[in-house]
Order: structure tokens, then sequence, then C-alpha cells
């Protein structure tokens, strides 16, 4: 009887599923992936289809100026200065590319305010501007044909548009580009190997999207869009594929973070409004720390069902000896404090880095 007792004691069972959760845990910080919980570690080896933000997740989020072009010449100088003031008061990479490309002062705004999604409007010397997108120069009602034409040539290129605009139309454009990262590539490959459909969602404009696309390797590109329309587009992808991963940096981001079955934000240039809303955080902005994740959830799944056999089948083969008189007080003891070991060793074996 007191054989049994010793057999019939749990600790081997109870400490396999925590030793190998929190081993991959460690082993994805070790890493730079700072995972936001347990269950998201063995949740992400559900995932089907993943949703990519383009600037600062596929791109390095740097965009540069490469082109002005003022609707009047005689005012440039003053359209630089009213857009760099904007600019100055936004964190998004594209107005802090705009600053950086424009040399002089800035002058003071008042009644700031950020568009979601579109770009942000304020008081400049008295005239009320907004500096945004192809999108919101279209809501205003402040686009012709020249206009279009002169758009849909620096979007043929890949670039992003900004356009400065008052009241009375528009007063200049301003183009930059963003370079695609090199692991990004490479990055959306692994996730296809993995058997994840990668989509790219973005508020870009969607000829810009779709260049980036294709130097990616993705296939389905949606630009365009607003956060609430990359809400909608993560609950579609759901019902198409089943589990659905998110991947962006910037607050637009966070809502399609929040709502997908895994979020995943770049810490290095993400702003604090997505790594919270984000479930997953990759430290290094590294795109393919995402596979890398998919695979340590695989692995972690296949340990812990590994631990729970090896608890469970030493003893059973024990008790069966107990029953049959044949088994003694070590054997026990080895039954209870032997599994024990033996599952904390398989655990940490976590710790050793995946090869891909």
């Amino acid at each position: 009887a007191l054989v049994l007792l010793v057999i019939a004691c749990p600790c081997a069972l109870v400490i396999s599923t925590p030793v190998t959760v929190v081993s991959g845990l460690a082993a994805a910080a070790r890493r730079g992936i700072l995972i936001k919980g347990g269950t998201y570690l063995e949740e992400a080896r559900h995932l089907k289809a993943i949703a990519l933000d383009k600037t600062g997740t596929l791109t390095e989020g740097k965009p540069k100026l490469v082109a002005f072009v003022p609707s009047n010449p005689s005012t440039e100088a003053q359209t630089k200065r009213w857009a760099k003031s904007l600019a100055s008061r936004s964190d998004h990479p594209v107005s802090q590319s705009i600053v950086a490309g424009l040399d002089g002062a800035v002058a003071e705004v008042d009644a700031f305010q950020a568009l979601l999604g579109r770009g942000v409007e304020g008081v400049v010397e008295g005239k009320r501007m907004v500096l945004g997108n192809h999108r919101l120069i279209k809501e205003r009602q402040q686009s012709d044909a020249r206009l279009e034409n002169e758009l849909s040539g620096h979007e043929a290129q890949g670039r992003t548009v900004t356009l400065l605009a008052d009241e009375t139309g528009v007063l200049g454009i301003f183009a930059v580009a963003d370079t695609i990262k090199a692991s990004s590539i490479e990055a959306v490959a692994r996730l296809q190997k993995l058997g994840v459909v990668p989509v790219m969602l973005t508020g870009d404009n969607v000829a810009t999207a779709q260049a980036v696309g294709r130097e990616a390797g993705i296939a389905e590109v949606r630009g365009g869009l607003l956060p609430e329309d990359k809400l909608a587009a993560i609950k579609e992808l759901r019902e198409r594929h089943g589990a659905t991963a998110m991947t962006g940096d910037g607050i637009n981001d966070a809502p399609a973070l929040a709502q997908a079955d895994i979020g995943f934000a770049m810490g290095g240039a993400g702003t604090d409004t997505a790594m919270e809303a984000a479930d997953v955080v990759i430290m290094n902005d590294d795109l393919g720390r995402i596979a890398e994740t998919i695979r340590l959830s695989r692995r972690t799944h296949a340990v812990l069902m590994q631990n729970i056999t090896l608890a469970l089948g030493i003893k059973a083969v024990f008790f069966v000896l107990a029953v049959f008189g044949s088994a003694t007080m070590w054997m026990a003891v080895f039954a209870d404090m032997g599994a024990s070991l033996l599952v904390v060793g398989n655990g940490l074996r976590l710790l050793r880095k995946t090869q891909d």
C-alpha cells in the first residue's frame, strides 16, 4: 500500500506542463521575443494566416524624402515651412522623414490634431491646413485629373505621397520612399514554409503597397486601409483561414493587434499603444522572429506531450509491478522523483537554440 501511495503521487504530471511552458517563454526571451503568457506560446502553433503592416514591419520604417513638388513655385519656401511645422508635431515615420528632409525653422501650430489613417491637421500662421495622404485629399474633394496623374507617377515607383493643403487646395506634394528590410523577404518565405498565409494590410496607397508586396513575395495586398478596415480584414481572414495573427508597430495597428488571435508588435520602432495591445513583442524588429515563435510553439507542444506521456507511462509501468508484488520502495521513489527529474530535464531542452 505504501509503494502504491508513493507511485500515485502526481508530482511529475503536475510539474510537466509549467516547467515546459516556462522553458519555452525563457527560450523566446533569449531570442528577443517577449511573450505575455504561456497561452500565446501554446496558441501560436495553430496560426494559419498572418496580417503584416508595411511601414516599420516589412520596411525599415525610416523613409526618406525623395521629391517635393510645390503647386506654386513662388511660395515654395512657405509651403516647406508649413509642412515641416505640421510634420514636426507627429511621430509617424513619414512625417519624421519630411521634417528630416526639409531645412529651416518651424512655425507655431495651434489646434493640432491627428486624423487617424489620414494625416494631421492644425492652424499654422493663421491658416488651417492638413498634411495627409491621398485618401484625405480625395475626401476633401481637392483632387483633380492633373493631381491624380502626378500622384500615380510617384505611387507607381513605390513611393508614399503626402500632401499639404489648405481650404483653397493642395499646396505641395511630398514623396517619400522606404526600403524593404533585408530580412523581410526571407521571413515571409519562412512563414509560407510553415503553412502560414501572409497578407499585407496597410494604410498606404494600393500602388505603393503592391510594389512592396511583390518585392517581399506577398500575393495578397490590401492598401488604403483605415484602422477600422484593418479590424474588419482580421475578422475576414479568421473566417477564411482560421487562427490569424497581426503584426504592426503603429497606433493605427492597435485595434487589429487586439482583435487578432495573436498580436505581434515591433518593439524597436513600435509605439507604446501597439506594444500594449499586442500579445508578443519582437524587440529587435526582426520579422523572422515570428516564424521562430511558431516553430518554438510547435516544439513546446511536442515536448509537453512527451512529458505528459513520460509521467503517466512510468507510473503505469510501476503500478502494474506493484499490483503483482514486484515493485519495491526504491522503484516507487524512482516512479515519483525520478519521473519528476526526467520531465524537468526534458522541458529544459527548449532552452537550446531552435534551428530552421
